[in-house]
């Protein structure tokens, strides 16, 4: 009995159901889009552009490691010596061939001997310039020092000595000082000295080996 009452129900759904869809009204169609003027273009929708991922910046790349900057080495400072004395000067060229590499720019000098020396500044300048360098000698510290000439030429005298080695120590004391003063023989004339003159070299063994000729620390300004 149930069953046949779920079928007549059923039914009438289906047939409601049918009734309805053969009832309904029609779709509207779509509208027509509005007439344009002739010569004006139509707007149309287009996709909108595709904004591209602005690519991410590459990393910077690490700079290489600057290469640590070679500590520089002072070069040696110049040394320059005078060898001797030599009887003559046959002797003094023998050993100049001697001493190869020891010496740089070696050459022979004579050196007239007297009985005495004096250290002088020449050719100084007027009375006024002369005083002006007296004065720069009594700053650095000098003692023992006159003017000689007069007129537009003056000398400066800085001690006069028995032997010339005493007079080279005033003088190489007076080129420290920034004073470039000249050895002058002021006595009797008693013959002269061979001498070598020349820049210290790289081959310091035979340099020692030369010190029994005699070696004496010279001004290098002197070789100018």
């Amino acid at each position: 009995m149930y069953v046949r009452a779920l079928i007549v129900v059923l039914a009438i759904l289906n047939a409601g159901v049918a009734l309805w869809w053969a009832t309904r009204p029609a779709a509207s169609p779509p509208a027509p889009p509005p007439a344009v003027s002739g010569g004006v273009a139509s707007l149309q929708q287009i996709d909108p552009p595709r904004v591209q991922a602005a690519a991410a910046p590459a990393a910077p790349t690490p700079q290489a490691a600057a290469a640590p900057a070679k500590p520089v080495v002072p070069s040696p400072a110049e040394r320059c010596l005078r060898l001797g004395p030599f009887p003559n000067q046959a002797a003094a060229e023998a050993a100049r061939n001697a001493a190869g590499e020891a010496l740089r720019t070696p050459r022979v000098r004579e050196v007239a001997e007297a009985s005495s020396f004096k250290v002088m500044l020449t050719g100084v300048g007027d009375r006024e310039a002369a005083q002006a360098a007296v004065a720069k000698i009594k700053a650095a510290g000098l003692s023992d020092y006159y003017i000689v000439g007069n007129g537009t030429q003056n000398d400066i005298a800085l001690g006069q000595y028995r032997s010339r080695e005493g007079a080279e120590r005033r003088q190489s004391e007076l080129a420290a000082a920034g004073f470039r003063a000249e050895v002058v023989p002021s006595g009797g004339a008693t013959g002269s000295r061979w001498w070598i003159e020349a820049r210290a070299g790289a081959d310091e063994a035979r340099l020692r080996a030369l010190s029994v000729l005699g070696q004496r620390s010279l001004d290098c300004a002197a070789l100018r």
